[in-house]
């Protein structure tokens, strides 16, 4: 993590990173929402008018700062953190050279319980990202937002824009109603596959429970720090549920999850899978060996152990060198910065896949 005073001082930035940079999530914003209504299909604008959205999708724990966001990253425009296209290249795409930056919307995605407005305001949502980010900056290349709850809906849309050259990635926020691996998701998969896009998967959501395996926790912090729990579960339901054997080319990306939580996963499903693997016939091959074959990670939040040698251990553990995709999360508190996001020196081979080369490859940029 990069804190807010060393972001405020990275200075001319984009110097002290001399390879190519991919940022796999960047969080752009709805200015108001005056600026959806412009977007909103019929009949839906009514609706929206008068009786609005359901509101945040997550757990909704006060936050220290608001919008979760760097004190720095508010534009002198008024406009909310990640609202303004302008300020986003001055103070991310052109400070640090970014060759391409993925947008991860949050804006109503899979949060609302009345499926077919979640429909109208995701159309909507992925409308306005094409004509006030994609178009304007070729440098950005946007997630589909999708109402995934509804298969049908969210293949509706998959099918209306999907073919867009500037939607790279379908989706999902990490806790969902059900586990992923679950095959209400799997037309949603389908649909992703045909039109060539991985199923991204993002930090939040407000899922069909308490938002831990024990429970509602009391603050923020126990939210934050305790969500690779949601990405361990998802994780698990997809590596023993057979998707892959059905779906072979299906990709999945885990993104603002960490990475340091996976490795022992991997071990414990394969030594269950070893005990218990007649339970599931339609899973064919150790666990771990879908997770390195389907899946990718963003790095952020970046894992900060003890000691920096543990960092390689880690990695040497994950195993996942081209899986591996830099992210910045900006313009949240915990933005990483491209030039001190690693606390080691990695090789040249392995950060140059990191940082982009596995992007490049992963989205075809």
């Amino acid at each position: 993590m990069t804190t807010i005073a060393e972001a405020v001082e990275s200075g001319k930035a984009s110097r002290q990173v001399e390879i190519a940079v991919i940022d796999g999530d960047i969080h752009n914003a709805v200015a108001s929402e005056k600026v959806l209504m412009k977007y909103i299909p019929d009949p839906w604008l009514k609706h929206y008018e008068t009786v609005g959205r359901r509101g945040y999708s997550g757990s909704g724990y006060a936050r220290a700062v608001p919008h979760a966001a760097r004190l720095d990253a508010w534009p002198p425009s008024g406009l909310p953190p990640g609202a303004d296209l302008d300020f986003m290249r001055q103070q991310l795409l052109d400070e640090w050279d970014l060759e391409y930056g993925i947008l991860n919307c949050l804006n109503g995605v899979g949060s609302e319980s009345n499926q077919d407005f979640g429909a109208a305001l995701a159309q909507a949502v992925n409308d306005w990202q094409v004509a006030e980010w994609i178009e304007p900056e070729p440098r950005l290349k946007a997630s589909l937002i999708l109402p995934y709850e509804s298969a049908d809906l969210a293949i509706a849309e998959i099918e209306r824009i999907g073919c867009h050259p500037g939607f790279v990635q379908i989706l999902f926020m990490c806790r969902t109603r059900e586990p992923m691996g679950h095959r209400k998701y799997w037309p949603v998969y389908e649909a992703a596959v045909r039109h060539q896009l991985p199923v991204g998967v993002h930090f939040g959501g407000a899922g069909g429970g308490p938002i831990t395996g024990a429970g509602w926790p009391s603050h923020y912090i126990e939210d934050h720090g305790g969500m690779p729990q949601a990405f361990q579960a998802q994780v698990t339901s997809l590596a023993l549920s057979g998707v892959f054997e059905q779906i072979p080319d299906l990709k999945f990306v885990w993104i603002e999850g960490g990475f340091g939580w996976l490795p022992p996963v991997m071990w414990r499903l394969d030594r269950m899978w070893t005990q218990y693997g007649d339970e599931m016939p339609a899973v064919k091959r150790r666990p771990s060996e879908y997770i390195r074959t389907h899946m990718w990670l963003t790095t952020q939040p970046v894992e900060e152990p003890p000691e920096p040698a543990y960092f390689a251990q880690l990695l040497d553990h994950l195993d996942m060198d081209d899986r591996l995709m830099f992210a910045t999360d900006y313009p949240h508190w915990d933005f990483d910065a491209p030039n001190r996001v690693f606390p080691i020196n990695l090789t040249s081979e392995r950060k140059e896949k990191i940082m982009a080369g596995n992007a490049r490859t992963l989205y075809k940029l």
